[in-house]
Order: structure tokens, then sequence, then C-alpha cells
């Protein structure tokens, strides 16, 4: 079952063309599961669908909610009504931009405000959901005007400010994909940082080394137990964890890093479980995979 107090329930609302499904997807690249277009009065419902043990997965539950009904405040103070009795505290995102932005927005897009249907021409359509919305703005927990960004700035807006408010220094939103490679068998497809192992000492050319693998303990002490290997898995590593940082401001989710060697059964593999324990301890969600160590 999912608890209330470490599965954060957000409401994202706001104003037609200022980002919600931009913030939607952002949320769901960072873990949480999100439902657009939601009538408010299923919120609660949609709540304990989700109440199941094979969605505890998720770090938590996004929904953008349709505030186009005249009535949509009410049934929202009704669904929060049920939900109370869980435990659950709804964080209200209100997303807002200026006129002149959401003009230009549609403009671009060439899509309708949903208020044109109703007969009013697009400068009316803004002004009349404005001025619906005021209620629901006073009641947000956070506004955010996203007027002077572009897609990647409210990227990285809202995961600053997600991270500030759950004030959970450990959690990282980058994950990083760690391969081990062979340079005889080519280098990774979806790499995206390259390093080169192949100058350091080589087990392969060690007879009762040869066929053991990176995984295993004495290759493992063989390639980072002489000096020149110790020596620069310590700067790689630094360099790797100074450089991830900047690659989570940026606005970036994933990143693959690959670690190459000849053949892709020692060296790699070796420096590729030391990085995974270091990343791993560092907070970072990683994946490793030994890509060639099998084909030698």
């Amino acid at each position: 079952m999912i608890k209330s107090k470490t599965f954060p329930l957000i409401i994202v609302a706001g104003l037609s063309g200022a980002g919600k499904s931009t913030v939607l997807h952002v949320f769901e690249d960072m873990g949480y599961f999100t439902v657009d277009g939601l009538p408010a009065e299923l919120v609660a419902d949609m709540l304990n669908v989700l109440n199941k043990q094979s969605l505890c997965r998720y770090n938590g539950l996004v929904m953008g909610v349709d505030t186009r009904e005249p009535n949509y405040l009410a049934q929202l103070d009704r669904a929060f009504e049920k939900i109370d009795p869980l435990g659950f505290k709804p964080f209200i995102l209100f997303m807002e931009a200026g006129p002149e932005a959401l003009v230009r927005r549609y403009a671009t897009t060439r899509r309708p405000h949903p208020l044109e249907r109703d007969g009013f021409n697009l400068e009316q359509a803004m002004l009349e959901e404005k001025q619906r919305l005021a209620a629901l703005r006073d009641m947000a927990d956070l506004v955010i005007d996203t007027s002077k960004y572009n897609i990647h700035d409210l990227r990285r807006s809202i995961q600053n400010k997600w991270n500030n408010l759950q004030n959970q220094e450990g959690l990282r939103l980058l994950r990083v994909n760690l391969i081990s490679f062979g340079f005889k068998y080519g280098l990774p497809a979806e790499t995206e940082m390259a390093f080169d192992l192949r100058f350091l000492p080589n087990p392969y050319f060690v007879p009762e080394l040869r066929e053991f693998t990176g995984c295993d303990r004495q290759i493992f002490e063989y390639v980072l137990g002489n000096e020149e290997g110790k020596k620069f898995y310590h700067m790689l590593e630094g360099f790797i964890l100074d450089t991830l940082p900047m690659l989570e401001a940026e606005g970036r989710f994933r990143v693959s890093i690959a670690i190459g060697c000849t053949g892709g059964k020692h060296r790699s593999v070796a420096f590729a479980e030391a990085l995974n324990n270091a990343l791993t301890k560092a907070g970072y969600l990683v994946t490793l995979e030994h890509r060639h160590m099998t084909l030698g």
C-alpha cells in the first residue's frame, strides 16, 4: 500500500498555454505517475485506483486537473475531503504566464484556447480563464510564472524547486548507465562519455588470470591494486562525480558512460564495477552492463 508520508500527491493546474503538459512530462521523467486532463471530482478515485503494491515503485502521483467546468473548485474541495482521512495533503502547483507570452505560444502552436469554443476570442478567453482560476491560484502551494522560460528553463526550474521543497539532499534525479565494453567489438552506440583503459596493465597476459573476469576478486585486485590503475581510477571517479552534478543542473535525466579496454573482459569490467559502487553510494540510480564480457 502506498503511504501518504512518502507518496506525494501533486495537483498541477493553471492557465492554458503556461506549460502544464511540460511539467507533467518532467515529473514523469523524475519517476512520478502522471495523469492529465482529470476531472476534479475523480482525484480521490484515482488515488484509490493507484493504491496498489505494484505502483509503489513510483515516487508519487501528479495529476493535471481539468478546470474548465464552472464548479471545478467545489469538486476539488469534495475530492480533498475524501482523501483527507487517508492522510494525504495535496500539493497544488499552479502554472501561469503573461498575456504576451500566451498569445505568442498560441500563435506558434496554432491551437485554439479551450474557452474559444464558448464564443470568446483569444484575449477574452485568456481573461475569463484567469478570473475563473483566481481562487485556485490563491490556494496554490507554489506558483510558477513561465513567461520568460523556454522548455529547458522550465524543466530545470521544476527539478530545482521540487528538490528544494522535498529537502531530500541524497536524492539524485540523474540516471547513470555504466557500460563496460571491448574496443575490438566497437563503441556502444548509446555512449555519451567514453574512457579508454587500454594503457593499463592487461591481466590477459598473465596466464593464471586470463580466464577470470573483472567481476572476480583476482582481476579486480590486479587492475585496481597496481599504482597505475589505482591512480587513474581515483582521477576518473573524481572527474565523473564532479561532472554529474553539472549535467543535473543542465536538466539532464540520464547519461551513458562507457568504460573500454581491448576485449571488454578484465580492465573495463573491474573499473565499471568500482564506479558502480561509488556512484550508487553517492545517491545516483545506476544501471550496469558488461556488454562484451562473455564474447572473448
